[in-house]
């Protein structure tokens, strides 16, 4: 089979994944990707670029996308519909197909009220299924947005997108969920996990309705490095649901980031007995040098 990425690849042969997140700087020294990427190089299959997370201004992920080319690590380059018109993304998805960029993953974006320019006019002309079918009708169909015919090359990606399990109205994420992949998406990242019961009931819809047998799932893992952070991703970022178990642990913890490591590795040893989990997506926030032991702990083989 002639794969378009090693993270097809992967996931296609059966093989439990790994993929890690890398957040651009805000400036334009490629040293600070290089230093996280070197940190996490063997430690994951495929490394997601951020495209302006939480709506503040970073490098762009097309450009660092091509840094990890470079450094002969395979990018899977965030998209936003936030900050371009289809004419933008289109062009950005052209340009990062002809770089050698062959893993996207499509999101709306973050608001842009929540960023570092919140007087900023966010663009939203389509969302993230809308850029999915946008997406998979240049690489299949060889056709733009409009009708009009690509004329020298379609981009041969891996097509990718975001969903929450703890969103609300809760019933409505599997339906979602199943539009994203009939638009085109081939995998999915989930919001970070720490309720596991409640994503477990999700994936439990998920497998009732055969939607794990036509997409890739990986389930987002988040270490919990402080009480701080553990309150600000309880009640401060949308749809992230973090159990009053987990909150308590995390304040009665004489170490907290001792604590939060622990429950990472335990939550990912619950994620992977769950039916239809493919893999797991870490977002290891400011705390990327625990990547590597995270993996190793929790029996994540790359």
């Amino acid at each position: 089979m002639n794969y378009r990425s090693n993270l097809e690849k992967v996931l296609t042969e059966g093989h439990f994944v790994v993929t890690a997140e890398i957040g651009p700087p805000k400036g334009t020294d490629a040293n600070k990707i290089r230093e996280k990427a070197k940190l996490m190089k063997d430690s994951a299959d495929a490394f997601n670029i951020t495209d302006n997370q939480t709506a503040v201004v970073r490098l762009s992920s097309l450009a660092g996308s091509v840094i990890l080319l470079h450094m002969d690590m395979e990018p899977i380059m965030q998209i936003t519909c936030r900050d371009r018109n289809r004419i933008g993304l289109q062009s950005d998805v052209l340009g990062a197909a002809a770089l050698g960029v062959r893993n996207m993953l499509c999101l709306t974006g973050d608001h842009q009220k929540f960023g570092n320019h919140p007087a900023a006019k966010g663009v939203f002309d389509v969302d993230s299924i809308q850029l999915l079918q946008i997406i998979k009708n240049m690489r299949d169909e060889g056709i733009f947005q409009s009708g009009d015919r690509l004329l020298s090359g379609k981009p041969y990606v891996f097509l990718g997108a975001a969903a929450n399990p703890y969103a609300d109205p809760f019933e409505f994420q599997v339906d979602r969920l199943r539009k994203k992949i009939d638009a085109g998406a081939e995998f999915i990242q989930t919001q970070s996990v720490y309720k596991i019961d409640k994503f477990s009931e999700w994936m439990d819809d998920v497998r009732a309705q055969g939607l794990d047998t036509k997409v890739h799932i990986l389930a987002g893992i988040t270490p919990l490095k402080s009480v701080k952070m553990t309150e600000r991703m309880k009640f401060h970022v949308p749809g992230t649901d973090v159990p009053n178990s987990v909150y308590l642990r995390m304040k009665k913890a004489s170490d907290p980031a001792k604590e939060g490591y622990a429950i990472a590795v335990e939550t990912i040893h619950q994620l992977k007995k769950i039916k239809g989990i493919h893999g797991i997506h870490i977002t290891a926030l400011f705390w990327e040098e625990i990547i590597p032991l995270l993996v190793k702990d929790a029996g994540l083989h790359v």
